[in-house]
């Protein structure tokens, strides 16, 4: 048996490894209630454990509320007593292994009428462990709090120090009494009726605040128990500044809490400075895999991002001519993280377009399309499989828009903010039954159908051979120039492949132009080369990838590095007005939810459910001659089968 209990400590206390510190103090409420009492709250981090009890006499604790709960099985010893000083034992005098700063509190909630006697017994039973229990021998010892029906204040001399007390404001404590109060509990009916949705009624909010402005000018902290327990309650305790979170539910509230400074953001800084440290994910596919993630102190900007308010002069005309075409498309990005960005920066380029439409993503094989089924039915017009980049189930290839646009004499060109030869870009020059056959892909290229091709990702692109191919010297042969800055696009009047690794990194404040960038001077080198007009494809890549890492900042920053390229084309638009604008997605990522926010500072909450994709209907947005042609509900591929009608 102690060998399990070995075993199984030492995974579970390698599992909290992980868990990021929480904006407030966990509490878990009536602990005793949990399917698996102190163990469920331990697992979780949770910084107090409460534990109703009665004194039987002797050394004899039972836990509950009510003395018809509980059976003489349900002892203090071997829920709460025994686990604590093992834990302090296997984790050498600590709570936690992995957090030697972490502390643990036990308040034990009286429910005997004679609480002097009561906390005696508990003191002798308390006494045999001072390395887990006071702190003058151990100064993370677990804190033990008595509430309930405790000692007046006046009392809390004859007790010794290593047992500290529940305060209430409407006590008065002498600075001696008070230094024996570990935290204040109030409770929260006496304050407000709010129920937990919502906000709370103006002058009920100025009483709760103005409780927690008293505990704080004592120095201590405050809970409020018999509160609502729910999403919106939790957040609003932190925006209060309230330090213990009361729940009864601490494994949801610790889900919620647990990765909160990637949950929150705010260009102007209201959320404070950023923590150290990367956000990343393994889910992401073996193209994309070495993506060394979110630089979390590199997210925060100083200044909200510029945004273009378009001329208007042929949005959705039906009488002009469409000589161009240019598709954004934002991997990852669903409405949520539209709105995030939009909310967070005041405003966004992309939601400037007046003509907005919504389209059914499924793929041919599942209810939930990956990027391959999605970018190639962007591509091509025809609802493909799932990791099928343009290609039918038996292999065929599916002529994409780029084959299209060739074949009408124009221009075409692939631009991505991240690996080139990764699902969506690829559908637009490549053929394959396989999204990770990078090698297969990248053979599309000879084709030669691309006028510029810029991204990052084929680091092994001047080296790389397949089936006898020398694929440098191919293209090469073919009229192309390799260049490795976006800066270089134009400077050869070849067909141009742009390898730029700095493409691969995630969007800071120092590159978050390069996409805007990158799309400005791949329209420059498309307009050069053929007076016909000409396809572009833009994509912001690393939508998708905050997503999967569940990093809000990242999704909020790689969306306005986004919108930033979008107000290239529009500008681009505007000057040429023969120029169709047309931004959407390929799929949601995330299951981001916004859950709270701030008007005055732009500060965004939100929550992923998922780390991964969704069925979430992409939005379609559109500018220019033909826009009022993808307004609605439709399916995805007809994105492109409206395009190609519009262009014939």
């Amino acid at each position: 048996m102690k060998r399990f209990f070995t075993a199984a400590l030492a995974a579970l206390t390698l599992s909290l490894a992980a868990q990021a510190q929480y904006p407030a103090y966990l509490h878990s409420h009536n602990d005793y209630a949990q399917s698996a009492p102190f163990w469920m709250a331990y697992s979780q981090k949770v910084r107090t454990v409460e534990c109703d009890m009665f004194y039987l006499g002797g050394s004899k604790f039972l836990i509950g509320h009510e003395k018809a709960d509980f059976s003489y099985n349900q002892d203090f010893d071997t829920y709460y007593l025994n686990p604590i000083v093992q834990v302090f034992r296997y984790n050498g005098g600590h709570a936690w292994s992995d957090d030697a700063n972490r502390d643990i509190q036990l308040m034990i909630d009286i429910k005997s009428e004679d609480p002097d006697a009561f906390i005696k017994a508990l003191v002798k039973k308390l006494r045999k462990y001072p390395e887990v229990f006071d702190r003058s021998v151990n100064p993370h010892a677990c804190q033990v709090i008595i509430t309930g029906n405790g000692p007046a204040p006046k009392d809390y001399y004859k007790y010794p120090a290593f047992i500290g007390f529940d305060g209430t404001l409407d006590k008065e404590y002498t600075p001696e009494q008070l230094e024996r109060v570990v935290l204040f509990s109030e409770y929260f009916g006496a304050y407000s009726e709010w129920n937990g949705k919502g906000t709370l009624v103006y002058e009920q909010e100025v009483r709760v605040r103005d409780a927690i402005a008293r505990a704080h000018a004592l120095g201590k902290p405050i809970r409020f128990w018999g509160a609502p327990d729910t999403v919106t309650c939790w957040y609003t305790w932190i925006n209060f500044g309230v330090d213990y979170i009361n729940t009864n539910i601490p494994e949801k509230c610790a889900e919620f809490l647990k990765n909160w400074s990637n949950q929150n953001y705010s260009i102007l800084g209201a959320t404070g400075p950023a923590e150290a440290g990367i956000t990343r994910t393994d889910r992401l596919d073996k193209i994309t895999k070495d993506f060394e993630g979110f630089h979390n102190d590199q997210l925060q900007l100083t200044e909200l991002v510029e945004t273009y308010t378009p001329t208007y002069l042929n949005d959705g005309a039906t009488d002009k001519p469409i000589k161009n075409v240019i598709l954004m498309v934002g991997d990852g990005m669903g409405i949520m993280q539209m709105i995030a960005a939009d909310r967070a920066n005041f405003g966004l380029s992309m939601m400037n377009m007046r003509y907005m439409g919504m389209v059914n993503n499924s793929s041919n094989d599942a209810f939930t399309t990956d990027s391959a089924a999605s970018g190639s039915g962007l591509a091509t017009g025809v609802t493909h499989t799932n990791r099928h980049i343009s290609a039918g189930d038996d292999g065929t290839p599916t002529p994409s828009l780029t084959d299209f646009f060739y074949d009408k004499g124009r221009a075409c060109g692939v631009v991505t903010l991240g690996d080139m030869d990764d699902a969506t870009p690829a559908a637009f020059y490549g053929h394959c039954v396989e999204r990770d056959s990078s090698d297969i892909i990248t053979r599309g290229l000879l084709d030669n159908k691309l006028t510029v091709l810029a991204g990052s990702g084929i680091k092994d692109m001047t080296t790389r051979r397949h089936d006898g191919l020398d694929m440098p010297a191919e293209l090469t042969a073919l009229g192309y120039d390799f260049v490795r800055n976006v800066s270089d696009i134009n400077d050869s009047a070849k067909k141009v492949i742009c390898i730029d690794e700095e493409m691969d990194k995630a969007a800071t404040v120092s590159n978050i132009d390069l996409l805007a960038d990158a799309t400005r001077r791949s329209i420059t080198k498309l307009s050069k080369a053929n007076e016909n007009g000409f396809f572009l494809m833009v994509e912001g890549a690393k939508i998708d990838y905050a997503g999967h890492s569940r990093c809000l900042p990242g999704s909020i920053m790689e969306t306005l590095s986004f919108d930033k390229a979008i107000a290239e084309a529009l500008k681009f638009a505007d000057s040429n007005g023969e120029t169709l604008v047309i931004v959407t997605a390929d799929h949601e990522c995330g299951a981001l939810i916004l859950v709270d926010g701030d008007n005055a500072t732009g500060r965004v909450t939100g929550y992923y459910l998922s780390n991964d994709h969704t069925p979430v209907y992409p939005i379609v947005l559109s500018y220019g001659p033909g826009a009022s042609n993808f307004i609605g509900r439709y399916y995805q591929r007809d994105i492109a089968n409206r395009i190609k009608d519009l262009c014939r």
